[in-house]
């Protein structure tokens, strides 16, 4: 008796098992129907997060690039003013300032090709970049304001 309670209790269980468990063929499709829109609805939200993440790294270089030209010509202005400073100096005084003065202007331009020449290749190697690149134009900004101060001493 207690078999065949078992056994029909198991088959029940079964039986509701394989029912519930099993979907239609509609159910299926609108299920599959439903992934594949949301699907979509994820490829063209992240285009859009794609397309705003170059729109706003194209902003930043430009706005950055823009800064920098401008430290450059900074640069060249000040250069420009202290070879008329030095120009009243003695022969030797002069050729040591020139000298030096030759080696800051080809830094500065060396500068101005290497932001022309940047490619872009990815925001870690642009951060890297860009570190590097103000790290530069501080040196060169300082060198040339300590030979500066030392043809006004």
């Amino acid at each position: 008796m207690k078999n065949t309670i078992l056994s029909l209790t198991a088959a029940v269980f079964m039986t509701g098992v394989i029912l519930t468990g099993c979907q239609s063929s509609s159910e299926k499709v609108k299920n599959a129907e439903n992934d594949l829109q949301e699907a979509k609805e994820n490829v063209s939200d992240a285009k859009q997060d794609l397309t705003d993440a170059r729109q706003d790294s194209i902003t930043e270089y430009m706005k950055f690039k823009k800064e920098s030209e401008e430290k450059i010509v900074a640069h060249e202005k000040s250069i420009a003013e202290f070879k008329a400073r030095i120009s009243n100096e003695k022969k030797e005084i002069k050729a040591q300032y020139e000298k030096k003065l030759a080696g800051i202007e080809q830094k500065n331009t060396d500068m101005k090709k290497r932001l022309q020449n940047y490619k872009e290749q990815g925001k870690d190697k642009w951060e890297i970049f860009k570190t590097e690149f103000n790290h530069d134009m501080d040196e060169l900004g300082n060198a040339l304001k300590n030979l500066s101060e030392k043809n006004v001493k």
